[in-house]
């Protein structure tokens, strides 16, 4: 039987007059992807023209760059919130470095930070296994509990920004993990539509797309467990997207230890893989589907992030991103597969 997901492409050229080419007449190539679950589309040009640009994660040492860090050992005993005893007894949980507080600033009713290390700054490097466990095993903990309330909203999610590149308004390493009825049109997207593709083909999308992509080949990754790796068919990053999905999970009471083990090994992976591409930023969420349901699949996306120059410091989205919600990427993602999978 043929699948039911569809991978489709259209592609098309400019014609042009090239100055680099003393005004000869050029060719340049440029396509658009529809997303499989979705339909919603994206672009891929400027191939080659966009780098990830280095930091000098020292310079966010200095102290006149520094500045005031309250989440640095010894600030943020006295200026980081506390839980309610009814949310976390004490106030605080802790799992060696990791530190779970409240959102200063929350998105929602139960909105928690996770602070990853005592240290400020945190090379991918320094992202090691032990730091990235204690700090998802946290994230996922605190929604765990929250899930139990009767007031929970329905969505669990556990968001991050590292460096500045991608939007974090701190150096310091740390994650968001909260519950909400709001969490987003992506989500809210794919949500809706993972029901759709279930009631027309009685299967679950997640486990048709990794089983479809296994078989070609040519975006699978790897397979760490029972998680799959993949380059995203259409990119939300302009250097590329990575997804792992747990078709078997749907809820965030079936994530286990063995999930966290198999998120964080594929990880350490991810960020091999981006120290050898000089990428020094990202954005990462993992998703959990509302409890009761079997068509949304646990899955965790990641994108680097980086300034298009030193210079200005120009940020990578414009106005495709920002006005027309078009994501647009420079790597292929089949091209980013196959740098990828050297490392799994």
């Amino acid at each position: 039987m043929s699948s039911p997901i569809r991978f489709e492409t259209f592609e098309g050229e400019a014609l042009f007059l090239d100055p680099r080419k003393d005004f000869q007449q050029t060719k340049e190539s440029f396509h658009a992807r529809v997303d499989p679950l979705t339909g919603r589309t994206g672009h891929f040009s400027h191939f080659g023209a966009i780098k990830p640009q280095r930091l000098d994660l020292d310079c966010y040492r200095r102290p006149e760059v520094k500045g005031f860090c309250p989440f640095c050992p010894e600030a943020r005993e006295k200026v980081t919130p506390k839980f309610p005893e009814q949310v976390i007894a004490g106030g605080r949980a802790r799992r060696n470095e990791a530190l779970l507080i409240p959102n200063l600033f929350p998105y929602d009713v139960y909105s928690g930070v996770t602070i990853m290390a005592d240290e400020h700054v945190v090379s991918l490097e320094g992202l090691s296994e032990t730091r990235l466990t204690d700090a998802f095993a946290l994230g996922v903990e605190f929604l765990k509990r929250v899930a139990a309330f009767d007031d929970a909203p329905p969505y669990p999610l556990i968001t991050w920004n590292y460096m500045p590149p991608s939007g974090g308004g701190l150096v310091h390493p740390h994650q968001q993990c909260f519950a909400t009825a709001y969490p987003g049109n992506q989500y809210m997207d794919e949500l809706r539509a993972s029901q759709r593709f279930y009631d027309a083909h009685h299967m679950n999308y997640w486990s048709a797309l990794v089983e479809e992509e296994e078989c070609i080949g040519k975006r699978h990754i790897g397979r760490l467990g029972g998680s799959h790796w993949l380059a995203s068919f259409v990119s939300l990053g302009v250097l590329g997207e990575i997804m792992c999905v747990f078709p078997d999970l749907f809820s965030i009471h079936d994530f286990e230890e063995t999930h966290l083990h198999e998120l964080v090994s594929g990880l350490l992976r991810i960020f091999a893989f981006y120290r050898a591409s000089d990428i020094y930023s990202f954005n990462g969420a993992l998703f959990f589907g509302p409890s009761g349901q079997n068509c949304f699949s646990t899955h965790f996306r990641i994108i680097p992030r980086t300034f298009l120059n030193t210079r200005d410091f120009a940020p990578d989205p414009n106005f495709f991103q920002m006005l027309l919600s078009e994501p647009v990427s420079v790597v292929m993602p089949e091209d980013l597969c196959c740098g990828v999978k050297n490392y799994f």
